[in-house]
């Protein structure tokens, strides 16, 4: 049975310069998708034709840039991850290799063999934030389990988070201390709302 060896972070993409090629459904689905879970991703996107609703998108959102025209190298430069959503396999193919060549995290939409990361489903509340793969086979997994996560988390877990992170900030001892006490007082608080 083959396993899943993706290796799941967390990007603050504010900080990093995303570019997206493609300005089609499928560069507006990674636009959308990118900044629900991250409201001030720091995005370009380049396409010699853009979707009204990714207009829209970037009206409401200060940090995306339109570039109206068609893609080149040079729209990688200083760039730190690139998304290919383009109609034309060739071009993605080429913004691949590119990338690859500049050392750029890649993605070409629907093709998880010329990936090094996916966008997989999201769940958040408040400060609490789950990732969920499937390996690049099967989106509309992610999107089922990420439905489900969402209706089984009670809003209420960010004051369970916030709680906690001001409890941690009084604890003394040293570290493994630390640890001890707040695997000891969270195992409590799960078992207290099943």
């Amino acid at each position: 049975m083959e396993k899943n060896e993706l290796y799941p972070i967390f990007l603050k993409v504010h900080q990093l310069n995303v570019l997206i090629v493609g300005g089609g459904n499928v560069g507006l689905e990674k636009l959308s998708f990118l900044l629900k879970s991250s409201p001030n991703a720091n995005v370009s996107l380049v396409a010699p034709f853009i979707r009204e609703e990714i207009r829209t998108l970037a009206i409401a959102h200060k940090t995306v840039t339109l570039i109206e025209e068609v893609y080149v190298k040079d729209h990688l430069d200083e760039k730190h991850m690139v998304i290919a959503a383009t109609d034309d396999q060739l071009v993605n193919l080429n913004i691949f290799l590119e990338a690859k060549r500049r050392n750029l995290l890649v993605n070409l939409a629907d093709q998880p063999e010329y990936c090094d990361f996916y966008l997989g489903g999201i769940v958040t509340k408040g400060n609490v934030k789950i990732a969920i793969s499937t390996n690049g086979k099967s989106p509309t997994t992610a999107k089922r389990l990420r439905q489900f996560f969402e209706e089984v988390i009670p809003e209420s877990i960010d004051e369970l988070v916030q709680n906690l992170h001001t409890y941690r900030k009084r604890l003394k001892g040293d570290f493994e201390e630390k640890v001890d006490t707040l695997n000891e007082l969270t195992e409590t608080l799960l078992n207290d709302n099943s």
